[in-house]
């Protein structure tokens, strides 16, 4: 088990496994985090189109080299501060969405590669992109030997829990307002949920966000 003095969120990549027909798994595991910076409620403008994100993670033990990835929003919600950093991310589109989050930004947090996928709640990204130092570690799950301390390959994000949705989102009412959208146009239309479905950390635009965000207070499918 990773060590309980350091509070960590840890991150499986698109190409390490898949869930919900080919989604990327998302895995996190225990750890603790350097401590993050207060969360700020406004978010960035400066970048109007990638201002908000989907990030997905595994709520159910699932061990790799003997070590259990599981790590759910109640894990991050039970961490001191209510934060942990996304590590263990090994997909480059993904990283570099990671690269281009700014403090005080909302992200989706998805539960993948379980029962039920779906919005679990929300979250704040809190810590902008910094190196990744899992990739450097030989007894972590997402340790990278190709990857060099002075040329560092891998990049992370610290998050800190906001709060759960009023209701929990599962992909398949998801998809469904995904197909309606496809054939009548629709904020869904395109998301990167369904059309780039093996990334972890996904882009939305504030269309799909504020879409997606008006559904906790509808009635499910």
């Amino acid at each position: 088990m990773p060590p309980k003095t350091r509070a960590r969120a840890s991150k499986r990549t698109a190409s390490s496994g898949k869930d919900d027909g080919g989604e990327a798994a998302g895995g996190k595991r225990k750890a603790a985090a350097a401590p993050a910076e207060s969360a700020k409620n406004k978010e960035s403008s400066e970048c109007p189109q990638l201002c908000h994100w989907l990030m997905k993670s595994e709520p159910e033990s699932r061990f790799e080299n003997d070590i259990d990835v599981k790590f759910g929003i109640e894990d991050l919600k039970a961490l001191p501060d209510q934060t942990g950093c996304w590590d263990g991310v090994r997909n480059y589109q993904a990283r570099n969405f990671m690269r281009q989050m700014k403090d005080g930004q909302l992200a989706f947090f998805y539960h993948s590669n379980c029962k039920e996928p779906g919005i679990a709640g929300l979250m704040t990204i809190v810590k902008e992109a910094y190196v990744d130092h899992t990739q450097f570690d030989k007894k972590d799950v997402h340790f990278d030997a190709n990857s060099k301390a002075e040329n560092p390959k891998w990049s992370m994000v610290d998050v800190q829990y906001q709060r759960m949705m009023k209701r929990f989102l599962p992909l398949s009412e998801l998809k469904q307002y995904h197909l309606q959208h496809r054939a009548t146009g629709g904020p869904l239309k395109d998301a990167a949920l369904f059309t780039r479905a093996r990334l972890s950390v996904q882009p939305l635009t504030p269309e799909e966000f504020d879409f997606v965000l008006s559904l906790e207070d509808e009635e499910p499918l």
